[in-house]
């Protein structure tokens, strides 16, 4: 069974994929632009900047997702893209949360200024949308392709988690009948 997850920025991507994968005992595949600026030696936020110009980060981060994706048989892809990337998900689900809580989740990692990580939030968004139109034509905001949509602004994540875990367990039980 292979999950993807996807949300912007602040949503509980990677804590949610973390903690179901564990749970299913599944593979964690969460290769993002985090992990290429890491690999490449570069400050995140300044590798932002080099993908606005280029389209090359952009399409090795969606490749090498896809590529772990279907290299292992039960995994979660936790990424922005993932319910549109691995078309040969089981499950996708998309999870959102108010702007203003997602700022507060970004500063809490991050640092800074509610007002900076609001601005930076925004801003990120937007031009993340505009890069995944213009590179695959995707809005990341129509969430139709989702089987499963979770508001995460007032859940914890052990409870996003968990609405996650038992739609999958439905899905595995339903491969055993």
């Amino acid at each position: 069974m292979r999950i993807a997850i996807s949300g912007k920025s602040g949503c509980g991507n990677t804590t949610v994929s973390k903690m179901v994968a564990d749970a299913l005992g599944f593979v964690m595949i969460n290769f993002t632009f985090r992990t290429l600026a890491a690999e490449q030696g570069m400050d995140f936020w300044e590798f932002c900047k080099i993908a606005e110009q280029s389209d090359a980060p952009d399409r090795e981060v969606d490749r090498r997702q896809v590529e772990m994706g279907l290299s292992v048989e039960n995994c979660v892809l936790g990424s922005r893209l993932a319910i549109w990337m691995l078309k040969e998900a089981d499950l996708k689900v998309y999870l959102t949360a108010t702007a203003e809580e997602r700022a507060n989740r970004v500063l809490k990692r991050e640092g800074g200024t509610f007002r900076e990580r609001l601005e930076q939030t925004d801003q990120r968004d937007s031009n993340d949308s505009a890069r995944y139109e213009r590179l695959y034509g995707i809005n990341n905001s129509d969430t139709s392709i989702a089987d499963l949509v979770i508001d995460t602004t007032d859940l914890e994540p052990k409870q996003v988690a968990s609405q996650i875990i038992g739609e999958a367990k439905k899905i595995l039980s339903k491969g055993d009948a």
